[in-house]
């Protein structure tokens, strides 16, 4: 077994939490687990992505060479673009349709859509509205979380309960609306 994701978004979006979720229930499993971070101008607004691998076997390194990942996740549209190198050639592209312009000229939306969509198996959802049906937009991340669930070799049992261990502090509401937003990804599915 071995999955290897990149998780890329800016500040605030999640993507951290996003990763230490899915390692949790990797190696509640007993899967070998690396992980790699890079936070730029994280608190402002700037690109903010992870390399996670989980695997059966040793893992050499905790980052991913370009063109070998199984799953590219985007968080936002620009930064999914940014990492889209990443992506192997059976590989899955995960987007969010919803853009954060936080730079002047920021491209046109329809045509990073266009560009994504190129990839042979994407999901672009926008996962913002799923969230607010859910409970909460801040849960966003939780409903890729669960389009993600679909790509990875552990069961979305153990990915949920690792989840409701993770938000355990914040209350039953919170855990709630995170679990609802996580069943929400969880019935999208990539292109085939």
């Amino acid at each position: 077994m071995k999955n290897d994701i990149v998780l890329a978004g800016v500040g605030g979006q999640g993507i951290l939490t996003i990763a230490a979720i899915v390692a949790q229930a990797a190696v509640s499993r007993g899967l070998n687990v690396k992980q790699s971070e890079v936070h730029g101008m994280a608190q402002r607004g700037g690109s903010v992505s992870a390399h996670l691998r989980l695997s059966s076997a040793a893992i050499q390194s905790d980052l991913i060479p370009a063109g070998s990942a199984d799953v590219v996740l985007g968080m936002e549209l620009m930064e999914a673009l940014r990492q889209a190198p990443c992506l192997g050639p059976q590989g899955v592209l995960i987007a969010n349709a919803v853009s954060i312009c936080n730079i002047e000229q920021y491209p046109e939306e329809e045509a990073l859509l266009a560009e994504l969509r190129r990839a042979p198996r994407h999901l672009i959802i926008d996962a913002e509205s799923l969230a607010k049906q859910a409970g909460s937009a801040r849960a966003a991340n939780m409903v890729l979380l669960g389009a993600l669930a679909n790509c990875l070799d552990l069961d979305q049992e153990l990915l949920s309960d690792s989840m409701a261990k993770f938000f355990a502090s914040k209350g039953e509401q919170v855990q709630q609306t995170n679990l609802a937003a996580f069943r929400a990804g969880a019935a999208c599915r990539a292109s085939a």
